[in-house]
């Protein structure tokens, strides 16, 4: 028994490094495309239209719920200290650092990687692909470049727009509903949200999240199974894998930043 499961872990492993030399030797021939600027501007815009315009109604809905839930217990706590005009101040550090690239990664994960993963997993199995490469297309350059920078440049873009309903989601909450006063709460907020540390952090993470799931959506859908059921098993993956790979980066990254590392 211990021997059959030494080897049913060294299998997995071993098909765990295999996937991920596979997925990294993908995604650098993805990246590393001859230039067709003129040929490829439409298929970008289209993709950034797809995976970012038709994300951004989930955005705005989730970030202002939350905006307005970190509002009113953030009231509660710095109630008890008699500090509720700091109350900007917490809204707007715990949105733009945290918040805003992760949860808006998770959204954008479930809702344009899933997306991603069974367009081109479709693609595969009704033989587009393959038809692309007997015409002498290489689906690299056609299908998965334009959507990969589509998600590396909608995701932060989304995420800028995330942040900011969010504080207004607070601003509703601590000023128009439980009375803070609307000078305290902006002030303080620009007192002590710095652009490098906190804006453009957030920035960086979320340009990170967007690579890794748009890079995850895309793999998962060219390697899928030509089947109805590889289809939803690699919908599912890419949805689960990008979950766990935010959350993971999001902690690396979090240490780079404040100088853990």
């Amino acid at each position: 028994m211990i021997i059959g499961s030494v080897q049913g872990l060294g299998r997995v492993g071993l098909r765990f490094f295999n996937q991920l030399g596979e997925s990294g030797l993908f995604l650098l021939k993805t990246v590393f495309q001859k230039p067709r600027l003129i040929k490829a501007t439409p298929l970008l815009i289209q993709e950034i239209f797809f995976v970012g315009v038709f994300s951004l109604p989930i955005m705005l809905v989730a970030s202002l719920f939350i905006g307005m839930v970190v509002g009113l217990q953030g009231f509660n706590i710095l109630s008890q200290f008699s500090a509720t005009g700091e109350l900007g101040q917490l809204v707007a550090l715990s949105v733009v650092r945290e918040l805003g690239p992760v949860v808006g990664a998770l959204l954008f994960a479930g809702r344009a990687g899933s997306a991603l993963t069974a367009e081109i997993g479709l693609m595969k199995t009704t033989e587009q692909l393959a038809s692309m490469e007997m015409m002498g297309v290489d689906p690299l350059w056609r299908v998965v470049a334009p959507r990969f920078w589509a998600g590396v440049i909608s995701l932060p873009l989304l995420t800028i727009i995330f942040c900011v309903v969010a504080v207004f989601g607070g601003d509703l909450i601590g000023v128009e509903w439980l009375g803070i006063d609307g000078g305290a709460f902006w002030s303080n907020m620009q007192a002590s949200v710095d652009f490098h540390n906190d804006v453009l952090n957030g920035v960086i993470k979320s340009a990170v999240f967007g690579a890794l799931i748009t890079w995850i959506a895309v793999y998962q859908g060219y390697a899928t199974e030509p089947t109805a059921s590889g289809i939803s098993r690699a919908t599912t993956r890419t949805v689960v894998y990008s979950s766990l790979t935010v959350l993971g980066m999001d902690f690396v990254l979090t240490a780079i930043m404040m100088g853990g590392w």
